[in-house]
């Protein structure tokens, strides 16, 4: 158990399109380090991260960041709050130092701090020679982890990626995980890593199983795998996802 104030506090969240509900009684705790949110197409991933980004307007329940009432922070939250989209949005016809100081100057920097502070992080990723390159040059791994870089540039103290190795191979999908772990580690951030990849979750890492809406489990992987009493993660998904719910 983490005795720290969470990064995030996500309290009885609740959320409809009419009469669907796409989410229902959502409670959770994000802490520095890796949390895996694991569900199927439709789970209702996509909508807590819209919520959490604000694009949605809360309707049930309470999200805190660091204890601050994400409605009160308004768009004082982006400056704790760094995104990745499932799709990317990255402009295809600037080079990696326009794409990265466009993104700067919305968060107030000029074009000389902006390089400054994604240089570290260039090179954390593996791509301090690709300064100069046209975006659509990258392939799609290199795509994404500069857009990890450019979410990170101001320094957030959360880090949401939704589907982050959607379109890689299993050893680009590794890779980008472990130099994620890697900067988490360094830096202390808290990141949620939406995915419907079973292989993607570590034996440490913090798990969310989020299923038609609702949170069906929270924990330590390795401990919930353990406490219901399965070999592993693919059998707890299946017990958990097929088990008749209220």
């Amino acid at each position: 158990m983490n005795n720290s104030q969470p990064s995030v506090k996500v309290d009885k969240l609740g959320f409809s399109y009419g009469q669907r509900q796409a989410l229902r009684d959502i409670s959770f705790n994000l802490y520095p380090g890796i949390t895996m949110l694991l569900g199927p197409n439709g789970a209702g991933k996509s909508t807590l991260f819209a919520l959490l980004t604000q694009l949605y307007r809360q309707q049930q329940g309470e999200i805190r960041f660091a204890d601050e009432p994400l409605k009160q922070l308004r768009h004082r939250a982006n400056a704790k709050l760094g995104v990745v989209f499932q799709q990317h949005t990255l402009d295809m016809d600037m080079n990696v130092s326009q794409n990265l100081c466009y993104f700067g100057a919305l968060h107030g920097l000029n074009s000389s701090s902006s390089l400054t502070q994604a240089i570290p992080l260039l090179s954390h990723f593996g791509l301090d020679d690709r300064l100069q390159d046209k975006v659509r040059t990258l392939n799609t791994g290199h795509k994404r982890r500069l857009e990890i870089v450019r979410a990170l540039m101001h320094s957030p103290a959360i880090l949401l990626l939704d589907e982050p190795s959607a379109g890689l191979d299993p050893a680009g999908r590794r890779s980008l995980m472990q130099t994620v772990r890697e900067y988490c580690a360094n830096h202390r951030v808290a990141v949620l890593w939406a995915t419907h990849l079973l292989d993607e979750p570590g034996a440490e890492d913090q798990l969310l199983i989020l299923h038609r809406g609702q949170l069906l489990a929270s924990g330590q992987c390795q401990a919930l795998i353990a406490d219901h009493g399965l070999p592993d993660l693919p059998q707890l998904f299946a017990h958990l996802t097929e088990a008749p719910r209220p």
